[in-house]
């Protein structure tokens, strides 16, 4: 990985920097209110993504973001806040808050954009919610900023190299996503976190030293 994008070396730190704090926060908070009835239909209706042409509800620009901050259930949203914790908290140190916020939210946009295209082109007028666009991109970054470093997952329970585990996610999600075998899951939103961060990560390294 070009070192220059980032803004400091990495750093040995247990506590949660601030921006994965405050996103944590705020999708905790946000959940809590899809738990009331009213609240969640109006969630719903307005910030979660939904398809360009449906008619009501229908499509805003702003739900490109604000779909990342809705979850479907509680395993939903433990799952990635805990992979946003374990594999945003380095990147972000190291990162710096500033393009650590830019990196993610590309991811999700990206996400959403490519979710857009896939519910297009099957005709389904259904919503999308969570934040896994932008997980999906920063396990790409973890994978290409610590490509060697041992990463012990959960299922199956194996140690396994970040780039080997990065690889085995994305091949995963593409199999998933076209064999139909996951429904209710937007794999190819997930496989368009890890596409649009990577292009993010291209630009980043081919832009001129400050």
């Amino acid at each position: 990985m070009n070192q220059h994008i980032y803004s400091r070396r990495p750093v040995n730190d247990s506590s949660i920097p601030n921006v994965i704090f405050i996103l944590l926060i705020a999708n905790g908070l946000i959940f809590a209110l899809q738990q009331l009835q009213h609240f969640d239909q109006t969630l719903f209706l307005n910030f979660a993504l939904w398809p360009l042409g449906s008619s009501f509800p229908s499509f805003m620009p702003w739900q490109l973001i604000t779909y990342g901050f809705l979850h479907g259930d509680f395993m939903h949203i433990a799952f990635n806040m805990f992979m946003l914790w374990m594999f945003g908290r380095e990147l972000e140190l190291i990162l710096g808050p500033r393009r650590f916020v830019t990196y993610y939210l590309t991811c999700v946009v990206g996400a959403g954009i490519i979710q857009l295209l896939v519910a297009a082109w099957q005709g389904g007028i259904y919503p999308t919610v969570g934040a896994s666009g932008g997980v999906f991109g920063l396990l790409l970054l973890f994978g290409m900023t610590f490509p060697n470093r041992m990463i012990l997952m959960m299922f199956p329970p194996v140690p396994m190299k970040a780039k080997y585990m990065v690889i085995l996610f994305g091949l995963l999600e593409l199999y998933l996503g076209v064999s139909g075998r996951s429904p209710g899951v937007a794999n190819f939103a997930h496989l368009g976190g890890m596409l649009f961060g990577f292009l993010l990560i291209q630009r980043w390294k081919n832009a001129p030293r400050g």
